[in-house]
């Protein structure tokens, strides 16, 4: 019996400077493509969640402060 994989193969394109710029880094660091788009996706998801939450933040913010100013007009 076979083991069963647990990662999934893709394929996907880059413009010509961004291989290049990727097969530089694989070069200098001894990893593999996998490995950075690994990385890059890992950061990428990290990053957006972040994002993701700040704007979650800044809305919140903004609906206290409408509240905070409708309030302020009913007590005029």
């Amino acid at each position: 019996m076979t083991p069963r994989r647990i990662s999934r193969t893709i394929t996907f394109s880059l413009p010509p400077a961004m291989f290049q710029q990727v097969q530089r880094v694989k070069e200098e660091e001894g990893r593999d493509m996998s490995e950075l788009v690994r990385e890059a996706l890992r950061l990428y998801m990290e990053d957006r969640k972040l994002r993701r939450q700040q704007r979650r933040e800044r809305l919140r913010s903004r609906q206290d402060g409408y509240q905070h100013a409708e309030g302020d007009e009913i007590d005029e």
